[in-house]
């Protein structure tokens, strides 16, 4: 098992809690890492220096994804929350997909720990968080089976899926003028880490406990163990679609307790953590947009 870090300082690997070794690698991140000679070069590098964790700048785990693929509805209480919504809104004959739902979001909206998330301009006002765990490809992957799937994945990391939704609710109703994925790809709108932990830490059968705060209130609680598609079914199912490369970053899905569902979106000010079991907290806080930014489209 590794926790491994992309740092200012270059690749590290936490080999005791709070202190990272900063590691003999000619790469700026993970990302760089994956898609060169592989996770296992992380294994065997030399150690160059010993820092403790809170005296280095910890970056994303991969600052530049290839594509990030979200997927959609796949924890049963938040598949709940949306059918209610819909019902809501006058639409009952909404139903869930049986196949996974997802879409690409542009690598540019990755942030690290730590750093704001910044309200765009354009949407300011009905910014949501989505607290989610993220699997980061390690080898290419296409058309791969479930049982072949593993063999593919880095590690897990964590991150929140911020999306703009008052965009996103325009494209659900169809205006051709607004897109999920745009929603989803401004800027700082997908913080991701604070680290990568590999996949041997975890049983096949994933069981982690995810919990998003915000400003310390719990918003969300759930357990992985409860997915509609696991891990090892998503990926197979979307390397039929575009071949899955090194460095790109699936999002597992959200649970139940987005912002959207009680009207309390994200505010200058506000911290958002998310919290997964066995791989750490994921912090952020929400900033106003800079002054003078244009608010139109």
């Amino acid at each position: 098992m590794m926790r491994l870090y992309s740092t200012a300082l270059g690749i590290a690997r936490e080999e005791s809690p709070g202190e990272l070794s900063v590691l003999d690698l000619p790469f700026a991140d993970l990302g760089a890492l994956l898609y060169g000679p592989g996770i296992d070069a992380a294994r065997a590098a030399a150690v160059v220096r010993r820092v403790a964790l809170g005296e280095v700048r910890v970056h994303a785990p991969v600052s530049r994804p290839g594509k990030i693929l979200i997927v959609g509805l796949n924890y049963p209480s938040h598949a709940e929350e949306a059918l209610e919504m819909f019902a809501a809104m006058g639409r009952p004959d909404i139903t869930l997909p049986t196949e996974p739902n997802f879409h690409l979001v542009a690598g540019s909206a990755v942030t690290a720990p730590g750093d704001d998330i910044r309200l765009p301009a354009v949407a300011a006002d009905q910014v949501d968080y989505e607290g989610e765990v993220a699997v980061v490809i390690g080898r290419s992957a296409s058309a791969v089976s479930a049982a072949e799937a593993a063999s593919h994945i880095a590690g897990l990391t964590i991150a929140n899926d911020v999306s703009a939704r008052d965009i996103q609710q325009r494209a659900m109703s169809g205006d051709p003028t607004a897109s999920i994925g745009v929603a989803k790809s401004f800027d700082t709108f997908k913080p991701l880490g604070p680290c990568l932990v590999t996949l041997d830490e975890f049983t096949a059968a994933l069981d982690l406990r995810l919990r998003t705060l915000v400003n310390g209130d719990v918003r969300q609680n759930d357990r992985t163990s409860s997915f509609i598609h696991g891990v090892a079914e998503l990926i197979s199912y979307l390397s039929r679609y575009q071949t899955l490369e090194p460095g790109d970053v699936i999002l597992t899905g959200t649970p139940r307790g987005a912002g959207v569902f009680s009207g309390r979106h994200l505010r200058p000010g506000d911290i958002v953590e998310v919290e997964v079991e066995h791989i750490g907290t994921l912090r952020n806080r929400v900033r106003a947009a800079p002054e003078g930014a244009s608010a139109s489209a």
